[in-house]
Formats: structure tokens, C-alpha cells, sequence
């Protein structure tokens, strides 16, 4: 009887019980040297990455925040850059996201369409793959992100748009079912994560929203609204605001035009677009 893809965890976790007796796993030459090269082929997409859409749009960031989509592609700042921790980061990333498809097929269930190429109202992307027929992208988290897919909370905070990349790549396939595999990268902890269909944009719709927005000559509204900092009337730029490169340009307006004012406190940086009292703390500054 073929697997359904909502059992895949605990079969992977049941495949798993002879480690746990002190026996050896039933494994295959077959099986590792296609694991080998499963490896080699993620790292090898590591170290030699394939030149992106000059548009700009994919599937995988057609659901970010409006506004920083349009900053992505229309701001004249300086090109991201990613220092050599942050490039080994993503290489154990995807690493690990091998070793987990290797769990699922050792478990039984049927993976295909790796690295599909699929297309949605001319925006392209590159599915991870389907696991029992139903579109799964496959993910590495630290503790705090898994905790959002475990506990079916991602919709409510989804700044990188993982959502609108699923229902995508489902789009494409015509199928409705998936969702996401993750690996808890502190903890072992593996988590499927199924949308519900409420949860999930009408895509083609968001897609044709964002190809009109981003072509227009200013950015649309704030992704976030600000938030106070204490009880002195300042404020501050809201957590999704905190990783976004663009913050600095994006609230270039704040403060009176002097822009944001950025603060060193204990707990790390804070962004301040209002200030009615100045912290008592080292104020950072930074070439406007």
C-alpha cells in the first residue's frame, strides 16, 4: 500500500528503532551511494549557483512583504553580500536537507520531482520536491523558527512569504495537500507542517498584485507598523522590520527626516523612529 505523506515523521522515526535496540539499519550500497550522491550534488549547487531571473521575481519571494519586495528590486543600495560564516550556514542547510529526504525514502515513502522547474503567471521557481505526490518543501530551523511550524503558527508570522511559495509550487502541480518538512537543527526534531487551505493566497491573483507593484515609481505602505519603545513616547521599527536590509532607506523619513536612530542596549540594537528621550545608551551611527 503507497504511503501518504501525512505519516511520513513517524515512519521515519519507527525506521529508525534498530539504532535504538543497538542493530544495525537495513541499508543498501544502493542506498548510500545514491545518498553520496545526493550530497555531492547539493554541494556542488553550493558552490557553483546558477544565475538568478534578471526581473528579480521568483517563486520563492513572491510572498514577501510588499514594500521590501519593491526595495529589493528598485533600491540603488548597495547589493546584499554574505560573509563566509553566513555562506557555510547555507551549505549545512542544504546539507541537511539531503540527509532528511534520505530519512523520508529510508522510511518508505515515494520522493520526486526534485528541483522541478514550475511556472505560475510567468513567475518561475524550483520546488524542492513532492513527497507521496503532494508538493513538500523541505526546511532547516533553528529552535525559535521550528517552534512556528510545530505549532501551526507560521501563518500568522510568515516574513519570508514560505506560504505563497508553497501554494505556488501547488499551483503548478495541481495539488493541495502539502506543506513543510522540518528539521530542528538544535534538537534532531523533525515536524510536518500542512497549511490549511484558508491559510493559503488565491497566488495567481498575488502573483499579478506584485508584478503591478513593483513596477510602480514608489514603494507601497509600511510592511509593519512601528511600536512604542518604553513608556517615554519613543518608538521603534517592528521585529520584521529588524532584519530587513533596506530599514535604513525604508524609514529614511523618520525622526523628522533625520532617519532612524539606532541605540546599542544590552539585548542588541534597537531601531528608533521617533525619539522623544534619548536612551542613555551609545547611539550608533551609520553613512545615510
Amino acid at each position: 500500500m503507497q504511503k501518504k505523506v501525512d505519516t511520513v515523521v513517524a515512519d521515519i522515526y519507527k525506521s529508525l528503532e534498530p539504532l535504538i535496540n543497538n542493530k544495525k539499519l537495513k541499508l543498501s550500497e544502493k542506498d548510500l551511494d545514491d545518498f553520496g550522491n545526493s550530497m555531492k550534488e547539493a554541494f556542488r549547487g553550493w558552490a557553483m549557483p546558477q544565475p538568478r531571473s534578471s526581473s528579480g521575481l521568483r517563486m520563492s519571494n513572491i510572498g514577501k512583504p510588499a514594500r521590501q519586495l519593491w526595495f529589493d528590486l528598485n533600491s540603488e543600495e548597495k547589493k546584499e553580500s554574505f560573509a563566509p560564516s553566513t555562506l557555510i550556514k547555507f551549505l549545512y542547510g542544504h546539507l541537511l536537507e539531503e540527509v532528511l529526504l534520505f530519512l523520508v525514502k529510508f522510511a518508505g515513502h515515494e520522493v520526486s520531482n526534485q528541483q522541478k522547474t514550475v511556472e505560475v503567471g510567468g513567475i518561475k521557481g524550483h520546488m524542492d520536491c513532492t513527497i507521496d505526490g503532494e508538493v513538500v518543501d523541505v526546511k532547516t530551523a533553528s529552535g525559535f523558527a521550528f517552534k512556528k511550524f510545530k505549532d501551526g503558527t507560521l501563518q500568522s508570522d510568515d516574513p519570508f512569504g514560505y506560504i505563497s511559495q508553497l501554494t505556488g509550487y501547488e499551483e503548478a502541480q495541481g495539488t493541495s495537500d502539502g506543506g513543510f518538512l522540518v528539521l530542528n537543527k538544535e534538537t534532531g526534531e523533525i515536524t510536518l507542517y500542512k497549511p490549511n487551505d484558508f491559510d493559503k493566497p488565491n497566488i495567481v491573483n498575488t502573483i499579478e498584485k506584485i508584478k503591478t507593484v513593483v513596477k510602480e515609481d514608489s514603494p507601497p505602505a509600511f510592511c509593519y507598523p512601528v511600536v512604542p519603545e518604553g513608556k517615554s513616547g519613543n518608538y521603534k521599527i517592528g521585529r520584521g522590520c529588524t532584519w530587513c536590509k533596506h530599514k535604513l532607506e525604508c524609514h529614511k523619513d523618520s525622526n523628522e527626516g533625520e532617519g532612524l536612530r539606532v541605540f546599542k542596549y544590552a539585548k542588541g540594537l534597537t531601531y528608533l523612529t521617533t525619539v522623544k528621550v534619548a536612551p542613555k545608551v551609545e547611539e550608533i551611527k551609520y553613512e545615510r
